[in-house]
């Protein structure tokens, strides 16, 4: 018998791991001082950049010494002008358990022809961390985005590592403890934790990574919008706000806003602690309900931000067509939008948890699920 639709309703149903929800407050006028129409080397445009810059290295607490870029294409730009201008001056292991980590196995192999050594997990998994050899320089995410598999810390990476490594932590900045001392080269884009607008993304470069910059000259060809060095040195205007190519002054408005939202939430410790409540309620649910599970067999490396979800009900036939049709029931119902799982992983659904999703949302939408479930057991039984 199907249930009856829940009453409570998620005031806001945006639950997409990106672009993510935007902050609870924001609204359009949140932009009204944006620089538009005005050069971004302008002193106005100018100083903003720097603002978000320096926001971030407050917000995160990423050390003094670490430079900070914002540079074109969003995380993908961001990764890759760290692969193609670090790497090759020595052997890599390329760490892959989700379908993010998997491109950059194939941009080092396929398209750097690098010496790589390839260490990879399902999805749900996370491979060996104590078999990683540091004296390579090192690739991984920080959070599998569409795994919903992360690592559990950053103890497994040691402080006289040899080699440089080399962070995408797109979906994990904002809402996980990033341990700086163990990164070299780091990424994320505004469009994930904080909900920014999309196409633009951060580079953080510890001391160690600036050093490999002017001290080794990649074998192949740089495009401009890679290129970090010139004669040899760093280009620090890039760390200062002066941009590789045009940046848009209204998404470094919504940008800045975010930030600041970020802090009047406590800051990262606030972030992290909104995530951790909202994964908190989907495991309450989880426990309650034997139909389904997470896709992340283990708890200490299960992610806090992109919480994704497996059907494990024997009655399901089809389980790519199931979640499909449950996450569309859940759309049209005005519940919850961009809820399947991504594309290249096993069918289910993925709840963003990030800080910018209220807990409140969360836990309407839970029974929301059950409905569904119940909706869609009961309209394959009757077709069958």
């Amino acid at each position: 018998m199907a249930l009856d639709a829940p009453v409570t309703r998620p005031a806001n149903p945006r639950f997409s791991s990106g672009p993510c929800a935007k902050p609870p407050t924001w609204t359009l006028d949140t932009l009204g001082d944006a620089a538009l129409g005005r050069s971004h080397r302008a002193t106005v445009g100018k100083d903003k950049l720097k603002a978000a810059i320096e926001t971030t290295r407050e917000v995160l607490g990423v050390p003094a010494d670490y430079k900070i870029g914002i540079v074109p294409a969003s995380d993908t730009g961001a990764y890759e002008m760290a692969m193609w201008s670090l790497l090759g001056e020595r052997p890599v292991e390329m760490l892959a358990w989700e379908s993010f980590g998997s491109g950059w196995v194939t941009d080092a192999i396929k398209q750097l022809k690098l010496d790589a050594t390839t260490r990879t997990a399902e999805y749900g998994e996370i491979v060996d961390l104590a078999a990683v050899d540091f004296d390579k320089d090192v690739c991984f995410t920080w959070n599998g985005t569409t795994s919903g598999v992360r690592v559990p810390d950053g103890d497994w990476i040691p402080a006289d590592r040899a080699g440089l490594t080399l962070c995408d932590a797109t979906s994990a900045a904002f809402a996980m403890d990033l341990a700086w001392d163990k990164l070299d080269a780091t990424t994320f884009s505004w469009q994930k934790v904080l909900g920014g607008e999309a196409a633009h993304g951060i580079l953080i470069l510890s001391p160690r990574a600036v050093a490999r910059l002017e001290s080794y000259t990649p074998p192949w060809p740089l495009p401009k919008i890679f290129r970090l060095t010139k004669g040899g040195k760093l280009i620090d205007g890039i760390f200062r706000g002066e941009t590789i190519n045009t940046p848009s002054m209204l998404c470094v408005e919504d940008y800045l806003f975010a930030l600041d939202w970020a802090k009047s939430v406590g800051g990262l410790p606030g972030l992290i602690a909104r995530a951790e409540a909202n994964t908190a309620a989907i495991a309450a649910f989880v426990a309650a309900n034997d139909w389904i599970d997470f896709l992340a067999a283990d708890p200490a490396t299960r992610s806090t931000t992109s919480v994704c979800l497996k059907f494990t009900d024997d009655r399901i036939a089809d389980g790519a067509a199931f979640a499909k049709a449950v996450a569309k029931r859940l759309e049209a119902e005005g519940i919850a939008f961009d809820i399947g799982a991504y594309r290249d992983a096993p069918p289910g659904l993925r709840i963003w948890c990030g800080g910018t999703v209220e807990t409140s949302d969360v836990e309407a939408l839970l029974p929301w699920l059950s409905w569904a479930f119940e909706a869609e057991i009961a309209a394959q039984l009757a077709e069958a």
